[in-house]
């Protein structure tokens, strides 16, 4: 059996476990084919992005288990985590990864809704009489 390399890749409410090892090509997101997961051709780049990079796409197997957020969310914590992934495989790919950004956790969030207000930040409209 070829050895396993598990990482962990998150954004927003998203969380994607990854698991990648040498083999065919083949990308699965929950047991389906990426792009059948992703059905948006925007978030199917976004997927492979970090393999394509370094171009070694038809080079491993990557197997993802992705919830929480949205296809966004999603699709961007599985770049992270192929990314974190092919940098514990060859620790001479990180620097080519790092800069493109793909090991930067993206910590922004949606900002939560404030008491008394109809959303986080905006407020109801002045009434001076």
């Amino acid at each position: 059996m070829a050895e396993v390399t598990n990482t962990v890749g998150r954004r927003k409410a998203a969380v994607a476990r990854v698991f990648v090892k040498v083999g065919t090509g083949e990308f699965k997101v929950n047991g389906r084919d990426y792009k059948e997961y992703f059905s948006v051709p925007q978030f199917q780049k976004v997927v492979v992005q970090a393999l394509e990079t370094l171009g070694v796409a038809n080079n491993y197997d990557v197997k993802v288990n992705v919830s929480g957020g949205g296809f966004k969310g999603q699709a961007e914590a599985i770049r992270m985590g192929v990314a974190r992934a092919l940098v514990e495989i060859n620790s001479e790919d990180r620097t080519a990864l790092k800069k493109e950004g793909f090991l930067k956790r993206d910590a922004r969030v949606v900002e939560r809704k404030k008491p008394g207000r109809p959303g986080a930040r905006k407020r109801f409209q002045f009434s001076k009489r």
